[in-house]
């Protein structure tokens, strides 16, 4: 590395790490000023809200990676235009991209980080905070209510399309894994009902991997007549067959946004292609993916519009170059409705977006060449 590079990867980096850091503390300080009652309140220890924070820490890092990398590209370029490096850098002959291809690397490299943050890192560390969070909330209720009737979720239904069964249940406790009034419908595959269940109680057996019913009844189905021929009751009977997760019917009715890319993984494994939701899931699915792109962008965005400041206020070229940030970001989110609309391929609505800012960052590249 040249001593231009060196010196200019250095200035942004001291830029980089107090932006990011700075970002860290506002959003560690606003969920502890939000949740950190609830946390004592529920019985938290010191201990345990301090592992709690250190594996939700990666979690912060996708959204503020990109943000604290514009963010210190235009703080860095705004300096060296203040004290009219760049002037001088130019005029002694050195091209755009030889000044700044040191942050264009430092944007590749933390592109490659995001990428694998996301690809392991990022997913426990949601998954073991949003756990340990549960935890803590579902033990303090179960110690209020009881256990039976905590994490309640009232009519709650799943559609196992791959194993043609239908759930419905009354109430599904969350914390126990017991289903009330529970019945399960078994159709062939010609959508006529074969078997039913019905129980006044169900309960997943985790270590089995299966469930069993309380207090009910098996009826079997002729699929040509629709009518039962058998009906046997019982006191409580394991059910080896059954193994549908109670955790994926619960995930089926959350947010994707609110999910991992482990667990939306999982879902694709084991959803149908016919299930609505599925492009939902689908799509951010690619959005994780796509994400490290952001920082690519980013250096596209600040790059050319920080240099800009050469001829005019670099106040200016700040402005323009967080006005870029905002447009893009809206049109994701436009891309992204489209996409779960079905109104244009899922693919397209995810990249689209970074190609037209990619392209729009060359444009006003070329332009301060």
């Amino acid at each position: 590395m040249r001593l231009l590079d060196r010196y200019i990867f250095f200035e942004w980096l001291k830029a980089f790490i107090m932006a990011l850091a700075a970002m860290i503390g506002v959003l560690l300080l606003e969920d502890v000023q939000d949740d950190m009652q609830d946390y004592l309140e529920w019985g938290a220890s010191s201990t345990d809200i301090l592992l709690y924070y250190l594996n939700l820490l990666p979690s912060f890092l996708p959204l503020i990676l990109p943000i604290a990398l514009l963010i210190s590209i235009l703080f860095t370029l705004g300096n060296l235009h203040r004290n009219s490096e760049i002037t001088a850098m130019r005029a002694g002959g050195l091209h755009l991209f030889t000044i700044t291809r040191s942050l264009w690397l430092s944007g590749g490299l933390l592109a490659l980080l995001l990428l694998a943050l996301n690809a392991r890192v990022v997913p426990e560390s949601v998954e073991r905070s949003l756990l340990m969070r549960n935890n803590w909330q579902m033990t303090h209720f179960a110690e209020v209510y009881g256990s039976k009737n905590t994490g309640n979720v009232y009519h709650m239904s799943f559609d196992n399309q791959r194993e043609n069964r239908i759930w419905f249940m009354n109430r599904f406790s969350d914390f126990t894994y017991d289903g009330f009034g529970v019945n399960v419908y078994e159709r062939d595959d010609e959508g006529r009902e074969v078997r039913r269940l019905v129980g006044d109680e169900a309960f997943y057996d985790e270590v089995a991997g299966h469930w069993t019913f309380v207090n009910g009844r098996e009826m079997l189905f002729d699929p040509e007549t629709g009518e039962s021929y058998n009906s046997i009751g019982f006191e409580e009977r394991e059910f080896p067959e059954l193994t549908e997760d109670p955790w994926l019917m619960q995930a089926l009715n959350d947010e994707p946004d609110n999910l991992s890319l482990n667990e939306i993984q999982r879902l694709l494994d084991l959803s149908s292609s016919e299930n609505p939701k599925l492009p939902m899931y689908e799509l951010r699915q690619q959005r994780i993916l796509s994400q490290p792109l952001v920082c690519l962008v980013m250096v596209g965005i600040a790059v050319p519009f920080a240099v800009a400041g050469v001829r005019v206020n670099p106040v200016v070229g700040v402005a323009k170059a967080l006005g870029l940030f905002a447009v893009f970001f809206a049109l994701e989110e436009v891309f992204r409705l489209l996409g779960s609309q079905g109104v244009m391929p899922l693919s397209l609505a995810v990249w689209l977006p970074f190609a037209l800012m990619l392209l729009v960052s060359a444009h006003y590249f070329r332009k301060v060449v």
